[in-house]
This record gives structure tokens, sequence and C-alpha cells, in this order.
């Protein structure tokens, strides 16, 4: 049985650090992720830091239904992650409520 931040047969997780789950999700390359959100198409939604640790949280809009997420792990590397602005629009309330977390 997998835990919620491994991988399983299931398909892709956030890291444990998140505090939502989307699904489906799809894990982009660094390569393509930071193409994307560096591109011009994409726009900066919201950014999250971890209020007790050096996570960060970045949430971007690349088409009118579609989403990155660049998350930013305490030692710096960057994973991206692809999913559909309308689950995201649900998870976020998590986000909000989270005391980890907080909006920049």
């Amino acid at each position: 049985m997998a835990t919620r931040g491994s991988p399983s047969g299931d398909g892709v997780t956030l890291p444990d650090a998140v505090p939502f789950d989307l699904s489906p999700l799809t894990r982009l390359s660094w390569e393509l992720g930071a193409r994307v959100v560096d591109g011009d198409e994409s726009s900066l939604q919201s950014r999250w830091t971890g209020t007790d640790s050096s996570w960060s949280l970045s949430l971007f809009r690349v088409t009118s239904q579609t989403v990155v997420i660049r998350v930013r792990t305490p030692i710096g590397r960057e994973q991206f992650y692809g999913a559909a602005q309308m689950d995201l629009s649900r998870a976020l309330p998590r986000l909000d409520a989270s005391p980890r977390w907080r909006r920049t």
C-alpha cells in the first residue's frame, strides 16, 4: 500500500508537505516545467511558503483549463506538476485553511 507522497500504481502524488491531493496529476520534467512557467503564455496565480519549513508552492495558469504547480523543496529542488484548473479550485480551500502555509 502506497502512502501519500510516494509513487504508486495509482499515479503521481504531491509531496507530503503539500496539504492537498489532486487527481489526476501529471509529473513534468524539470526542463519542461521550467520552460512552461517561464513562457509568455503562463501567469502566476499565487505563491505560498511554509510557515514552519522552507517549502514553497507556486501556482501558474498555463491555459484556460490547465495549471502547473511548482513545488520547491527545502534544499531548492523544483518539482513540476500539471493539473486541471477545476481540480485545483476544489483543493485550494485546504491550502487556505492550513496553518502551515501562507500566501506570499
